[in-house]
């Protein structure tokens, strides 16, 4: 299961910064990263926006005034982050933490091109969710 392999580094600290809308996260290994939540929100782990399989993802926008209302552990390999919006299917392991502060750059700046391919801009309300039908809630 995903944050569980023995070579993933394990969060020593997390804070929440909820004005500067920032979740600050520091590694064992000497990692730190300051994760936007927008950047969260629109990478969120969860089948809502990555779908089921490759090529299913739904492009997230309009997230970027997104906050954090609340913050939980899952076990000990994740945590579950509860966006303003009333996205809370995201389950963020250990490990997607890592790969989202270590490939911030350039995860970024994919999301900006998607976001312009489609002809949205990161203030663009997204439409009302017609629900997930896949099952699995």
């Amino acid at each position: 299961m995903a944050g569980l392999e023995k070579d993933t580094p394990h969060p020593t600290a997390l804070t929440v910064h909820t004005q500067s809308r920032v979740l600050e996260i520091g590694f064992d290994n000497g990692s730190s990263f300051r994760l936007p939540f927008e950047y969260l929100r629109v990478y969120s782990p969860s089948a809502e926006v990555q779908g089921h399989g490759p090529g299913q993802e739904v492009l997230q926008y309009g997230k970027r005034d997104v906050g954090v209302t609340a913050v939980e552990p899952v076990g000990n390999y994740a945590i579950l982050i509860r966006f303003s919006d009333g996205h809370e299917s995201g389950i963020y392991s250990w490990d997607w933490l890592y790969k989202l502060g270590v490939e911030q750059e350039s995860l970024w700046q994919e999301y900006l091109q998607r976001l312009e391919a489609a002809g949205v801009d990161r203030d663009t309300p997204m439409p009302p969710a017609s629900g997930h039908a896949c099952g699995n809630h």
